[in-house]
């Protein structure tokens, strides 16, 4: 079996593969890998249109969260984390932080992807005592030694950042960093 001259495997079962159909399975691999900064600024960008009923939108309220973490001199790492905590909601709304955590995992720092994939509980804090829920639930990670960075994010770069008359920074500003970013996997051996 070979690869065809159209650039697919020759395969309909993977075990029925050869070592050129990986070959070229590796370079498109490569090539998407390379393409996934885009990929993740055309997702805040797509947050423009995503959940109402807010003073602004997702895009504006992750460009406020990055614009805030830079502010405080916060590292790229944690304002691209920034930028991108939210991007999942439309996708995984009970789970997004978990789904932006996977995605963030090789390349951000330990810390930074746990407070990512638990924001959403600890985010609960400042507004489920309202909505009929328990504020308190993030309580279930008292004692993790990454409690209180999460809380912080929340407070500092989370749940402040709805409002309509702070000038954020354009998304261009931080193109160049997502791209820094996202395209070293460090944390791989994790």
């Amino acid at each position: 079996m070979t690869t065809t001259a159209s650039g697919t495997v020759s395969f309909s079962r993977m075990q029925d593969g050869t070592t050129e159909d990986y070959k070229l399975l590796r370079r498109y691999e490569e090539e998407a890998e390379r393409e996934l900064p885009e990929r993740l600024l055309a997702a805040v960008d797509a947050l423009e249109d995503s959940l109402g009923g807010l003073k602004v939108t997702r895009r504006e309220h992750s460009l406020q969260s990055a614009t805030r973490a830079l502010q405080d001199g916060r590292s790229e790492e944690y304002a691209v984390a920034a930028l991108l905590h939210d991007i999942g909601d439309v996708l995984a709304p009970h789970t997004h932080g978990e789904m932006v955590g996977a995605v963030l995992k090789p390349f951000i720092s330990e810390e930074i992807c746990w407070i990512v994939q638990h924001h959403g509980i600890f985010q609960m804090y400042h507004y489920a005592h309202l909505a009929g829920g328990d504020r308190n639930a993030r309580d279930r990670y008292a004692g993790h030694r990454y409690f209180d960075a999460c809380a912080e994010f929340c407070e500092k770069y989370d749940e402040n950042c709805f409002d309509p008359e702070f000038e954020s920074l354009p998304l261009e500003h931080f193109a160049p960093m997502v791209r820094r970013v996202m395209s070293e996997p460090r944390y791989l051996d994790r």
